[in-house]
């Protein structure tokens, strides 16, 4: 859950973490120990909750089933861990694994193992599908979901009760009337649109999903200035930005910010994932999620958000790290990571005990999208640069002066360009 998943997704800390596995497989001399190094994404925001604490019990456990295995844990933050794997890449010593944002360009290099080369046959067929699929470069899967999130539209109660709205909004119409009114008792940001550089990108794609439009085609085409995305953004700058339903100019609030300004009890509806409710309780927030507005009602998909765990082939230990991805992909270890986290399952076997579970009633709204939702086009390797890109200008798209088509096609000729680099 980018971007973060996150506030989920778009948290922000990490873990890197050395293992030490016994030489029962390849990479290792006979009686000898093998070290695999493991750099991951920490999804906690202090110290109490820092994932450090998931993985020294994890590592603890899967100690005592695997004689001469050691655990070494460090944490980095979430600005620093792609980074970090990069720089050891770069440097000829690379991770055995990594658990970060991102995997196609080590993929496109042939530097990772893909899936079914490291993990038992239950094991890979236990990723939910969709989470499968995405994590696929060229067909092969080479990206294990690791942290899952979909969004869903929040709205404070409160506010809406002392508004006279007596249901959330249900479509396009919906969002600017009861943003209208909301705007006449005060509210400060009727509809918080964080499209600053943040997570521009996650944003962005909501909208386009409630529109009709996506980043890309069926076969894996950008489509970012497709005429359903153009309408989208027009309506936005026109009807929700242009008649000062926002709060303020979209291109410099950041989602965090947001999410702040939500639990302050500022804010009257916005997009937002799981972490959020934790958030908004913490405050005191009575608040409610409905499915994404779509232009005549329901959008027909909202967005999911995956982080990624991937095995880099340089060391060879291969056989080793199979083992240890296993047991992290344990029905159990899956489970108490996404409950720790407010994330979702990114297996069928956690999912099917998580909605089982009614101490995750409130994840089970969110669960019930997985299946069927939209993710970055985290495949292409183009994708980096397009994020980028799109953090960089779809901002000012639906400001006073923003020409919405314009900075699209501005944006999709990045991404052709790129594109067409790349292959």
């Amino acid at each position: 859950m980018q971007r973060r998943y996150l506030g989920l997704a778009a948290v922000g800390l990490s873990t890197a973490m050395t293992l030490t596995l016994s030489a029962c497989g390849s990479g290792a001399g006979a009686g000898g120990d093998v070290t695999l190094t493991l750099v991951a994404a920490d999804y906690g925001d202090n110290e109490a909750n820092s994932s450090r604490h998931y993985w020294d019990e994890l590592a603890r456990a899967f100690e005592k089933q695997n004689s001469g295995i050691k655990i070494d844990v460090q944490v980095y933050s979430w600005e620093e861990v792609d980074k970090k794997v990069e720089d050891m890449v770069k440097a000829g010593n690379a991770p055995d694994m990594a658990q970060i944002g991102a995997y196609a360009d080590y993929a496109a290099q042939g530097k990772l193992y893909s899936a079914d080369e490291m993990l038992s046959i239950p094991v890979q067929a236990d990723f939910t599908t969709s989470l499968a699929e995405a994590g696929e470069y060229n067909r092969i899967q080479y990206g294990m979901p690791f942290g899952a999130s979909t969004r869903r539209l929040f709205y404070n109660k409160k506010l809406f009760a002392a508004a006279g709205i007596s249901q959330p909004p249900q479509s396009w119409d919906d969002i600017a009337r009861d943003a209208a009114l909301l705007k006449a008792k005060g509210v400060k940001m009727p509809y918080a649109l964080p499209l600053g550089p943040e997570e521009t990108q996650a944003e962005t794609l909501m909208w386009m999903l409630s529109g009709g439009g996506n980043y890309i085609d069926s076969i894996g085409k950008y489509t970012i200035n497709s005429p359903e995305n153009i309408k989208t953004f027009e309506w936005l700058k026109k009807d929700l930005v242009g008649k000062d339903l926002t709060g303020g100019d979209p291109a410099k609030l950041n989602r965090q910010q947001a999410f702040d300004a939500f639990a302050a009890g500022e804010v009257g509806m916005l997009n937002g994932h799981p972490t959020l409710m934790k958030q908004a309780e913490a405050k005191g927030v009575d608040y409610g999620t409905v499915d994404l507005p779509g232009v005549n009602g329901k959008a027909k998909a909202t967005m999911g958000v995956a982080d990624w765990m991937m095995a880099f082939k340089q060391k060879g230990h291969r056989d080793q790290v199979g083992k240890f991805l296993d047991f992290v992909y344990s029905e159990k270890n899956v489970m108490k990571f996404s409950g720790d986290y407010g994330l979702l399952p990114v297996t069928v076997s956690a999912s099917e005990a998580m909605m089982a579970d009614q101490k995750y009633a409130k994840l089970h709204s969110f669960l019930k999208q997985l299946a069927n939702a939209e993710f970055y086009p985290s495949n292409k390797t183009s994708w980096p640069l397009v994020s980028k890109t799109l953090k960089a200008k779809m901002g000012t798209a639906v400001g006073p002066n923003g020409n919405p088509g314009g900075v699209l096609t501005d944006i999709q000729n990045t991404a052709d360009e790129a594109d067409n680099k790349a292959k």
